[in-house]
Order: C-alpha cells, then structure tokens, then sequence
C-alpha cells in the first residue's frame, strides 16, 4: 500500500504543503501518523480526493472524445513558413505542439495567450519511479 507524506501529496496535487494540511485538519482529506509521527495519506484515499475534487470539464469539452485537456499559457511560439512548434506550460507540465503555421495564426497563438491542449493518443506510456524516488511504501 503506498503512503505519501504531507510534501509528497503536496507536489502530487500541485499545491503547497501547508494546503494539504489545512484539508486533513479540515477532514478533507483523510491522514494518519507513520512509525515517525508524520502525518501520510494512503494512496487509495488521496486518489479518491483528487477524482472528487477534478475540475469540471471546460465549457464545449463535451463535444470532443479527448478527455486529456490541460489548461496553461503559451510560453514560445517558433515559426517557420510551413510549420509551428507552440510550447504550453499547464502547471509543471510542458507541452509541446508541432502545427501547421496558419494553424498557429488562426488560432492566435502568442506567448502569454491563454490555451488549452488536448490530447487523444491511442497510445500512452505508464512509468513508477524507483522505489528510492518519492514515496513511501509499496
């Protein structure tokens, strides 16, 4: 059973420490003591917060099978005279788009426009970082 510690839990949401906190003081979000006296969240319980608490899909987001959408600024835009590489920073995730440059200019598409990717793969790669690398238990 994988535990997280209160700063773990914290990087996995995309929030400060002292939020996770405040939502176990608040009985948010369920903790308990380990062997050290600090408090963890059951990877069960903190998956069951995060689904509980996603956001709601964007406005027309349910006229398009993808359901991997992720809100961020645009941070480069490289074109050439055919094609475009745009770079979306959504929280602490680089995205990475190769368009077609009237694409780009249709859509304006600048840096420090709002945008929103949206990914349909039919293909997508799980990876589990070492057991040594963020996280406690198995």
């Amino acid at each position: 059973m994988a535990m997280f510690r209160i700063g773990e839990a914290a990087e996995l949401l995309g929030v400060s420490t002292d939020t996770v906190r405040r939502w176990v003081d608040a009985g948010r979000l369920a903790a308990t003591r380990d062997a050290h006296g600090h408090r963890v969240v059951d990877g069960v319980d903190l998956a069951a917060f995060v689904r509980a608490t996603a956001a709601a899909p964007e406005e027309h987001a349910e006229l398009s099978s993808a359901r991997n959408r992720l809100r961020g600024i645009v941070t480069a835009v490289v074109k050439d005279t055919v094609m475009a590489q745009v770079d979306i920073q959504a929280g602490p995730f680089r995205v990475v788009s190769l368009m077609s440059r009237e694409a780009v200019d249709d859509l304006g598409l600048e840096v420090g426009a709002l945008a929103v990717a949206v990914i349909k793969s039919t293909t997508v790669v799980v990876e589990r970082p070492t057991a040594a690398k963020g996280r406690t238990g198995t």
